[in-house]
């Protein structure tokens, strides 16, 4: 025994030393290889089970049990039967023994263990295993452990890892669903005992005033009397112990319920107990008594029913999240709803507003979110089926929504509560789509609801009536979405309030006009307070509360704009004529204001609190344009009748909004105001494009400060957007207008002077400007490319999908900037920031207007790319110039897409190039680079020139098509084909799985196109070699997220020739395998059904893979020399 002895007091002293703040890593190291090595001894278990009944050092005991866990999981196939059944003997006695003196940690590790022998033996070699767990359950002293003993063979049994063959996985679900209603009428009755023992105790209170929780909601919620009766028990109060006893079998429940079927073993009584448990969560008298009591005990107590309820609405929304429903599981559900909406009455219970929300504060915040949580599922999953219900009132939910929703206590909560009622318009949206007779029923139904749920939505992003909780929302830090806190919560209630327009235009418009008119009057009273002082205006408003409340209407004017203007859509189209007079009374006000920020020049006044004021004036200022803006498509709505009736009124509209954005064309105004104004330009030149445009003086005059050379240039994004509406004013075509009235002459002359002015500085560049003799430093040479090329790429991008006329002019006017772009490419190669922004425009004129290039001219420009990009340069791109040099190849790379995508004979003479570019040059450099930096873009490239030229390889005759399956069509570049192929079938084997998502889209993409599979070529040479490669993939779980992807892909190509995958690849790819011996193969492949329809073969590939696995983890557990039989 000394040895046992002395190894452990040596295990734990390393232990203490491992463990000791003063270890060196290194030290650390040896110890863990020296508690390794130990471990693989055969019969090393013996001394960790000695370890175990004797010592008290925690590090000890978890490091004993971790060598139990690995033999059991590893090696247990090798362990001799003896041993076995002496491990399984002694750990369950080790664990009664101890169970209540060991700490939990260790106590829920050794339960682990334990169960991971039942998951290999039972009920073969353990059958005892299942029955020792319901008598522990059974016996009051050790109901907790038997708790945790089933939870924990409920989580490592019913969904098992990867270390069990299908079949065994399949028979363990099939025996944990025979115990399932024993254990769940065991489960019910612990339940139930612990509720009734309690429940005599309880003290009844006399019935209070307040008390008359049965009112008529309740009545209708409840149809049977005696369920309302029993919900209204007062809830006992539980000692620690039967609170640890419930909280265990609900745990329980709740990861039964998460893989049980819904059936008939969940039974009424069941429901109904879980949900008494699920009172606990809302009772906040039971907590204040704790609190009451003083003891800190009695808080914890208080806590932990609260826990109880959490626990119970986890199951409960186990159950909901279940979509199928069987029939007879239907009234079960009915009746949860209607226990869940008592539970919701007795939460928001109370016309004092106050009260609701201090109840909801004192909630368990879990609590909350799991109740938000039951909602969710309920108005998603549910909804639709319970609506029909006559007896459910489904009015009286949405009224116990609402004060649920408008009395969260924190932000997220409230957020929450809004996805449910997106949730329920969009419902109802649909629902009214497909029954569109009875619309208006529905809709009246609904009606108050709805514009109940608007009004206070709307106060709810206004700081007149929600300031505090406003003010607490932070508007600096962005979040992954690139939006403050602020923006957010604004975004979330605007997209509530279109969906409510959106179902109830009138009423929606008729809530919102009057709050934002009151907010405009305060905005267009400030004329009066503006006074002249020495350096300028100054706002004369100064006292502090005066400020304040100008802050509180500036911030509310900004978001009713924002609303107003994600409103626009529900004015046009069909419902233009309609709600035209609606529409207009809000552009005319949109308009006044815009014009008024301007002349008044808000922007620039002097305020009392400049920090808040200020910015408040800007927003105000932008919002009102970007709403404007908003109504962009109404306008050219309305310019289509005006142009029919030539109406003054639009010509005005047109010409005053001109009059408020051209001052604000500046380098004096603030970006945000400024980017305001050019989009709003931008979309009156895109969008609306009246006629009269461009002889209106204000845009006449944004043309001249644009062409003239001496005025100051605005920030690159305004600059871009600018010169994007005076040529588009200029090139797009107007509507309604035929060919001959549309002044084309006059516009292409200027046009080409517009583009001579923006271009004049870069036109005058020469080769030699990079050269060492050069007149302007290089700096102000990039600057110059940089400033022309953004503009003249942004030009043509917003023109590709125009009419030929817009793009021929368009190209026209370019044509001198982009030969001389042309000239200057070769002198700016090795500058690699100069070469992507050159390749960007060039990818930008190739996909809007290479035909308007005519082919000569495209021709020399891609044979001066292809010239230029040598082998050197290429890797001296990809592999010195970092993330820039990268971008320049992949550029190259894309604009070779759009040649070879190109329909036609015009480009084919390129092809043996660029194919031989991409394989010979490009592919040995990035191929073996573990970045992903150019490999997408190269096989995009690849797979468009196969999809696109297909007949560059496969030459298909008239008469093969007529004998199909005689002729074998004829085949072209082979060579080429296959390294191509071979490409691909290279990209498998690497780890980025981003590019192996998209490569094998790509071969499906070409075998659903163009039978790629079926190809002689592919099926004779590669297709199994394909197969063999997505197989191992699937083995080796390197891309385990893609397994459904690549279980079709090798149906598809089995499904060419299943007689040869069955009769020959798969017993040669099972003979390959190693790691496995030849009776294991024989089952593998006896397992491997003949099914050829594709989900049984798929299942069956995984299964493959998954016996595969376990077969090769089970071998590595032998002990040397053990003899196979």
């Amino acid at each position: 025994m000394a040895s046992e002895e002395a190894s452990l007091r040596a295990l734990e002293s390393l232990m203490t030393e491992f463990f000791h703040n003063s270890t060196t890593n290194e030290r650390k190291r040896e110890i863990e290889e020296l508690l390794n090595n130990f471990a693989q001894q055969v019969g090393a278990w013996r001394f960790c089970l000695y370890f175990l009944s004797s010592t008290r050092n925690d590090y000890v005991m978890m490091y004993s049990l971790t060598v139990f866990e690995n033999l059991i999981n590893k090696m247990w196939l090798g362990v001799p039967s003896q041993d076995k059944m002496e491990i399984r003997s002694c750990l369950p006695k080790l664990l009664l023994a101890h169970h209540k003196t060991l700490p939990y940690f260790i106590r829920n590790k050794l339960c682990k263990v334990i169960v991971d022998i039942g998951r290999q033996d039972w009920p073969m070699f353990y059958h005892d295993f299942f029955t020792n767990i319901l008598q522990l359950i059974q016996s009051p002293v050790t109901t907790p452990l038997g708790l945790i003993m089933l939870k924990t063979t409920s989580e490592e049994l019913a969904c098992p890892r990867e270390d069990l063959s299908v079949a065994r996985k399949e028979e363990l679900r099939k025996l944990l669903l025979d115990q399932v209603q024993t254990v769940l009428s065991l489960l019910t009755g612990i339940l139930e005992t612990v509720w009734d023992k309690h429940s005599v105790t309880a003290a009844t209170p006399p019935p209070s005033p307040t008390s008359g929780e049965s009112g008529d909601l309740l009545s209708n919620l409840l149809q049977s009397p005696s369920s309302a009766k029993l919900l209204n028990q007062p809830i006992p109060i539980l000692d620690a112990e039967s609170e640890y006893i419930c909280s265990l079998a609900l745990e329980c429940l709740a990861h039964l319920f998460s893989w049980i079927p819904l059936s008939a073993s969940i039974t009424p009584s069941l429901l109904t107990t879980i949900f008494h448990f699920a009172r606990f969560g809302c009772d906040i008298r039971a907590r204040k008594m704790a609190s009451v009591n003083g003891s800190s005990q009695n808080c914890v107590l208080g806590q932990e029913r609260g826990r109880l309820g959490v626990l119970a609405m986890s199951c409960i929304n186990e159950l909901m999240s279940k979509n199928c429903v069987p029939m007879e599981f239907e009234e079960y559900l009915l009746r949860m709803f209607q226990q869940t909406f008592y539970l919701l009455q007795k939460i928001t219970k109370d016309n004092n507003a106050h009260t609701v929300k201090s109840r909801l504060e004192e909630l368990d915040e879990s609590y909350v979110e799991k109740f938000t949580d039951f909602l969710r599922l309920f108005v998603s999953v549910h909804l639709r089926r319970i609506e029909s219900y006559s007896q459910f009132p489904v009015v009286e939910f949405l009224t116990l929504l609402f004060k649920y929703t408008f009395h969260q206590p924190t932000h997220e909560g409230y957020f929450s509560c809004l996805d449910i009622w997106t949730l329920f318009l969009d419902y109802l949206t649909s629902k009214i789509k497909s029954r569109l007779g009875d619309k208006e029923a529905v809709l009246n139904r609904y009606e108050d609801a709805l514009v109940l749920l608007l009004t206070e939505v709307l106060n709810r992003i206004q700081f007149r009536y929600n300031q505090a909780q406003l003010e607490e929302l932070d508007d600096e830090t962005l979040d992954d979405d690139q939006q403050t806190e602020w923006q957010r919560y604004l975004r979330q209630s605007l997209e509530v309030v279109a969906k409510v327009m959106e179902l109830l235009p009138t009423h929606a418009f008729s809530t919102l006009f009057p709050v934002l008119q009151d907010n405009l009057d305060v905005y267009l009273g400030l004329q009066q307070f503006v006074v002249t002082s020495g350096s300028g205006h100054r706002l004369n408003i100064t006292a502090e509360n005066d400020c304040r409340r100008l802050h509180c209407s500036l911030r509310d004017l900004s978001s009713l704009l924002q609303a107003v203007g994600r409103l626009a859509e529900y004015f046009i189209g069909d419902v233009f004529a309609a709600r035209f007079s609606d529409a207009l009374t809000v552009v005319e006000r949109l308009v006044k204001v815009t014009l008024y920020g301007s002349q008044i020049k808000l922007y620039n006044i002097e305020t009392a609190v400049p920090s808040v004021l200020k910015p408040d004036l800007i927003d105000v200022h932008a919002q009102s344009l970007a709403a404007l803006q908003a109504y962009s498509h109404w306008l050219a709505q309305y310019c289509n009748e005006a142009h029919r009736q030539n109406t003054q009124q639009f010509v005005t509209l047109i010409s005053t909004t001109m009059d408020a954005v051209t001052p604000l064309i500046s380098t004096k105004v603030q970006d945000k105001l400024l980017l305001s104004a050019c989009h709003l330009l931008v979309s009156l030149a895109t969008t609306v494009r009246p006629v009269f445009l461009i002889s209106i003086p204000a845009v006449q005059k944004v043309f001249n400060r644009i062409t003239d050379a001496s005025a100051q240039r605005l920030v690159d994004k305004a600059q871009v957007l600018v010169c994007r509406a005076l040529s588009n004013i200029l090139l797009l075509p107007w509507p309604n207008l035929p060919e001959n009235e549309q002044q084309w002459p006059v516009r292409s002359i200027n046009h080409a002077s517009l583009i001579s002015a923006l271009s004049r500085d870069y036109r005058n560049l020469k080769p030699s400007a990079v050269a060492p003799q050069r007149k302007m430093p290089l700096d102000d040479t990039k600057v110059i490319i940089h400033q022309t090329l953004s503009v003249l790429e942004d030009i043509v991008e917003n023109i590709s999908g125009e009419s030929t006329k817009s793009r021929q002019i368009c190209y026209h006017s370019l044509q001198e900037s982009v030969q001389v772009s042309l000239a200057l490419f070769p002198a700016f190669i090795h500058q690699s920031d100069v070469t992507d922004e050159m390749l960007s425009f060039f990818l930008t004129l190739f996909r809007g207007l290479r035909v308007q290039m005519g082919v000569p001219f495209t021709e020399q420009i891609i044979q001066t790319f292809l010239n230029m990009f040598t082998r050197e340069q290429l890797a001296e791109s990809i592999l010195h110039e970092g993330s820039t040099g990268c971008r320049v190849v992949e550029k190259f790379l894309k604009i070779l897409q759009v040649v070879v995508q190109e329909p036609g004979q015009v480009f084919k003479p390129f092809l043996p190039s660029i194919i031989s570019l991409c394989m010979e040059q490009v592919y040995p450099i990035v191929a073996e680079r573990p970045s992903p930096d150019v490999k997408a873009e190269l096989f995009e490239l690849l797979f468009r020139t196969l999809h696109h030229n297909w007949r560059y390889f496969f030459k298909s005759t008239v008469l093969a098509s007529v004998q199909r399956g005689v002729a074998e069509e004829q085949m072209e570049n082979e060579p080429q084909f296959s390294a191509i192929m071979q490409a691909f079938g290279q990209s498998f084997l690497q780890p980025d799985i981003h590019l192996f998502k998209q490569n094998l889209f790509y071969l499906e993409t070409l075998n659903t196109k163009q039978k790629l599979y079926h190809k002689k070529i592919f099926r004779t040479t590669m297709l199994f070699q394909f197969v063999n490669v997505l197989l191992q993939v699937l083995v080796h779980k390197s891309h385990d997220l893609l397994q459904e992807e690549i279980g079709i892909a090798i149906y598809n190509m089995a499904s060419v020739d299943f007689d040869g995958f069955f009769a020959a690849f798969l017993p040669e790819f099972l003979t390959s395998c190693d790691g496995v011996d030849t009776n294991q193969k024989n089952v593998l492949g006896r397992n491997f059904k003949m099914d050829r329809d594709l989900p049984s073969f798929t299942q069956n590939v995984h299964r493959l893979v998954n016996d595969l696995r376990y077969y090769r983890l089970c071998n590595d557990s032998l002990p040397p020399g053990t003899v196979k039989l």
